[in-house]
């Protein structure tokens, strides 16, 4: 209706347009007018031409199974004919259904262990958890071994004073000090006592009842002739230095009935070394070498290759004698 009322008003202007300059513009549109009453229903038109197909539809669900029909009867036995050539494979069909879900089948036999695995990380510590009850006393275990030493303890207190011990063997002599300036010449003095020199000798022999010593071991002189300072040990058959100096050792043999090898020792290493062989007479042998003894060192004689080698003889005519002396001390 709007459509109408436009061209309406706008062919009134254009017939008068001459005549009248008032038309050259539109004037306000008027209202619009009330809807019209619905027309009647026309009658249907003709059947139009086929459209054309749409796009096909979704595939639709698969439909229930059907009803099993009747077991057919056992057809009659065929004939074998030759195996005819093989087909072509067929094109994969779509999934089946789902099957139904099975029976739980009986447990299987426990299989073989299997290897260990490694090692996890290990945890967070847990928390510690609260004291239990006292548990009752065990019975007492046996005694273990006995352990390691503990360490050291602090020194304890200082003990009474002891008793002066005897008096121990000479030390060595020190180290030479450096030569200190020359003093003044001092006051002449008292003539003074002789002073007294480190001693140091024996001599000992045999006897009737210690000739022909056992072989490889100290012989053991029991006759003393001179042992003033007790520095040869007739119960060991060594001689101990007490003096530290060079010493000088003989030894003097009667050979008789048998041959004679005979060693003085120091120190369990030989450094004099005698033999004798026994010809149907009585003989001599002796021996003799300078030491130089350090405290301590001991000093022996022995006899060396058994029974047939230990003729060291005596009797009260005839001596076997073992002697020792201080020619000076190195203090």
């Amino acid at each position: 209706m709007r459509i109408w009322w436009l061209l309406l008003a706008t062919g009134v202007c254009t017939g008068n347009v001459s005549s009248q300059d008032t038309c050259r513009h539109p004037g306000v549109p008027g209202n619009p007018g009330h809807n019209g009453l619905p027309g009647r229903d026309g009658r249907d038109g003709a059947k139009g031409d086929k459209g054309e197909a749409g796009e096909p539809g979704r595939p639709g669900d698969s439909g229930k199974d059907g009803m099993n029909g009747e077991k057919g009867e056992k057809g009659a036995d065929g004939k074998v004919e030759a195996k005819g050539i093989k087909g072509d494979p067929g094109s994969r069909g779509p999934p089946g259904k789902h099957g139904p879900k099975g029976f739980v089948g009986s447990p299987g036999e426990k299989g073989l262990r299997g290897e260990t695995g490694p090692q996890g990380p290990k945890g967070d510590k847990g928390d510690v958890g609260s004291t239990g009850p006292e548990g009752l006393r065990g019975n007492t275990g046996p005694l273990g071994p006995t352990g390691l030493p503990g360490p050291v303890g602090p020194p304890g207190k200082p003990g009474p004073k002891g008793e002066a011990g005897p008096l121990g063997p000479q030390g060595e002599p020190g180290v030479r000090g450096m030569r200190g300036w020359k003093g003044d010449r001092g006051e002449k003095g008292k003539i003074g006592e002789m002073p007294v020199l480190p001693k140091s000798a024996f001599t000992v022999g045999l006897t009737v009842l210690s000739k022909f010593p056992p072989s490889d071991v100290p012989v053991k002189f029991d006759r003393i002739l001179y042992n003033e300072f007790n520095h040869y040990d007739i119960a060991t058959g060594k001689f101990t230095c007490h003096v530290a100096g060079v010493y000088y050792f003989t030894y003097h043999i009667t050979v008789f009935s048998r041959n004679v090898q005979v060693s003085l020792i120091k120190n369990g290493v030989k450094v004099l070394h005698t033999k004798d062989s026994y010809m149907s007479s009585e003989d001599q042998a002796s021996g003799g070498i300078v030491l130089q003894l350090k405290l301590g060192d001991e000093v022996w004689m022995q006899a060396t290759g058994g029974e047939r080698f230990n003729g060291l003889f005596a009797d009260e005519d005839d001596d076997t004698t073992f002697t020792g002396f201080l020619l000076f001390s190195t203090k």
